[in-house]
């Protein structure tokens, strides 16, 4: 379990950076900093997905909480205005901990009252439930619960506006139901205590998000308060507050609590892992759970979100997360549904890039196809389902390849002469390490790139095995063979005899691009790898003095003019000028430690690499999870979203493949 000391949680500056997570399956989250201040324009306690795994809107913002005993006011909310935080609740806290669920711990009233609140999300509903328990106090308090909440896009800042309708109404069930406007979902929030509610609306302004500031975005926010919840509560008393979209009541609060216990339980135990054990690795297993979306009945696909708070699903980030969130924890139907459903959105050869907020897929992405590739095919090595592999993926495959070898979007084609496989046009960015900002090309990477080559070779050798393994021996002959020739054309072109490394481009006039990226690991770090022995070990020697850092790899060399150390903060300008100018990506471990285990073949090494990332990081910025990025330069501090599904998924499997 990750948990945080009081020392940190009452200091502003610290208990605000921090953040917390839950998710319910869907595509829908609860989350905020630990402070209890909404810091991000994306925080909310209630972020349904109101069309799953999509349209993730902020419904319930957060709950102001207050606290009376012997006719003393006790406020356990914090909220950051204008030169002001108010009420300062952090300063009661003297506990939180992530796991199972966030659990928050207050200490007031000359210490004589512990109140703990923990938070979760119903798997596959749009339910979220606060739960308060009133461990000790000299007498009965009184509990109030004041709901600010919103309307609007995740991406997006509310502002009071004359469309905001704001109706309430009690329902028969004791329930209330809340309306923003006349198009909005209805919420439904209560208490499964007889706590009365008394409608005293109306709003609050000037909400800063600190976050949001940093960005260069605009950060205010003005929220609208529906009444109030109040309610006595004894020592040793329990109070769940719940807020759902369902159209049915949501479970009661204890059933609820226990069913998401047994739920984490079954997830571990699948895995193989003891939290109480190895608190770092069952953290990691219940973190990749987050990013999980099994196909339900309301859900058209399974899928896999690349982050919180900002992103969708992502083709890229799906399959390079797919070995690491369901194989490593052996939820091979999960990974077999994801396969499939990746498999009926293919469009002339390509997965999509990612599936719209507005819905509909955008297929601008020449990698994303190919590690699909790396997806079945491990998918295929840990379940043993070759069936699967060879007769619904294999035709796939074959399609994917028939449109590279042809050509097809983007300019997306092998060249005829040397099989290498190119791909770019002006204005559109198709590998993962692509930066743009308006008419700027930060990373130009049009033309043939080398993780793109070795990722197509890797490709080539699976299509041709899958061949091989289903009987067609002609085909896989006629793909092995011109996966020898692009492995030949790659070393004669990409190898830089004067660094003893990659170049990361062959650009469309032939020229060379000599920066040194970490691109260059997944030659040596696939299955089926690009150069091997003596030249593998030069390679990753280069990387490992120049790009490695105890939190991932560098996306440039320190010594390029061109590097950036710090990632933030700034406008989008400043910020996507370093994203892969030197910014540390945490998921680049995974590759490394994979050709580290094939040069070296010593786990103890390889498994001293993950130190960091699988210890103190998991406390550091999202709470039990690993977020997207470090800056370049030490003391590496965390940035972009605060939980990516890569950095887990890599951290974890490589975790679990060093024991």
């Amino acid at each position: 379990m990750t948990w945080i000391t009081a020392e940190t949680l009452q200091d502003w500056d610290e208990s605000s950076r921090l953040e917390w997570l839950v998710t319910n399956g869907i595509g829908g989250y609860a989350s905020s900093s630990v402070s209890g201040a909404n810091t991000r324009r994306y925080h909310g306690l209630f972020v349904p997905a109101l069309e799953p795994p999509l349209g993730r809107t902020v419904i319930l913002s957060k709950l102001e909480e207050e606290v009376r005993i012997e006719e003393q006011l006790y406020l356990l909310s914090s909220n950051k205005y204008p030169s002001v935080v108010q009420p300062q609740g952090f300063r009661h806290l003297t506990y939180f901990g992530s796991r199972p669920v966030p659990t928050f711990t207050y200490v007031f009233h000359e210490d004589t009252v512990v109140l703990e609140k923990r938070i979760w999300m119903a798997h596959g509903e749009n339910t979220v439930y606060v739960q308060y328990h009133l461990v000790k106090a000299p007498e009965k308090v009184r509990l109030g619960l004041l709901p600010l909440v919103a309307y609007k896009d995740y991406h997006s800042e509310q502002h009071r506006w004359d469309g905001f309708r704001g109706i309430t109404s009690l329902q028969s069930d004791g329930r209330v139901k809340f309306t923003a406007l006349e198009t909005a979902w209805p919420v439904f929030m209560g208490v499964d205590l007889p706590f009365m509610f008394s409608e005293h609306s109306g709003w609050f302004y000037n909400f800063e998000h600190t976050r949001e500031q940093e960005r260069g975005l605009d950060f205010t926010e003005d929220l609208f308060c529906i009444g109030r919840f109040d309610g006595v509560l004894a020592p040793g008393q329990t109070v769940t507050f719940a807020a759902t979209v369902e159209t049915s009541a949501p479970a009661k609060g204890d059933a609820a609590f226990k069913a998401e216990m047994e739920r984490q339980e079954t997830l571990l135990t699948t895995a193989g892992v003891d939290i109480n054990h190895d608190p770092a690795l069952g953290s990691l297993v219940l973190a990749a759970d987050q990013f999980v979306i099994e196909k339900k009945s309301k859900i058209g696909r399974a899928t896999v979100i690349a982050g919180y708070h900002w992103f969708t699903d992502w083709g890229r980030d799906t399959m390079v997360s797919l070995p690491g969130l369901c194989l490593t924890t052996k939820r091979y139907g999960v990974a077999r549904d994801i396969l499939a459903s990746f498999a009926g959105a293919t469009h002339n050869g390509l997965i999509p890039n990612r599936f719209s907020d507005k819905g509909g897929a955008e297929y601008n992405t020449v990698d994303a196809s190919l590690w699909y590739f790396h997806a079945v095919h491990q998918y295929a090595e840990a379940s043993g389902d070759w069936e699967f592999a060879e007769c619904e993926m294999l035709p796939v495959l074959a399609d994917i390849v028939n449109h590279h070898i042809e050509g097809t979007d983007f300019k997306i084609q092998v060249d005829p002469v040397d099989g290498l496989l190119s791909a770019g046009q002006s204005g559109v960015q198709l590998t993962w390490m692509d930066a743009r900002v308006g008419d700027w090309v930060v990373t130009p990477r049009i033309g043939k790139a080398v993780e793109i080559n070795a990722l197509w070779y890797n490709a080539l050798k699976v299509l041709a095995m899958l061949y091989q393994r289903s009987g067609n021996d002609k085909k896989a002959t006629e793909i092995e063979k011109r996966a020898l020739k692009v492995k030949k054309s790659f070393m004669e072109a990409f190898w830089n005899a004067s660094t003893n490394s990659f170049f990361d481009l062959i650009g469309p006039d032939g020229s060379p691009d000599p920066h040194v990226r970490p691109n260059q690991i997944f030659a040596m770090s696939l299955p089926f790898a690009m150069v091997e022995g003596a030249k593998a070990k030069q390679v990753l020697a280069v990387v490992e003095s120049l790009l490695l850092t105890p939190v991932g790899l560098r996306t440039l060399a320190p010594d390029a003019p061109e590097y950036r150390g710090k990632y933030g903060p700034g406008d989008q300008t400043a910020r996507d000028g370093a994203y892969h100018q030197g910014t540390v990506w945490p998921w680049l471990i995974g590759p490394f430690v994979d050709a580290h285990l094939k040069v070296y073949n010593d786990k103890v090494k390889a498994r001293a690499l993950l130190e960091t990332l699988a210890g103190k990081s998991l406390d550091k910025f999202g709470v039990g999870t690993l977020g997207e990025i470090f800056d370049g330069d030490p003391p590496h501090a965390p940035n972009g979203c605060i939980a990516q599904a890569w950095s887990v998924a890599e951290v974890l499997r490589v975790l679990v493949k060093t024991a």
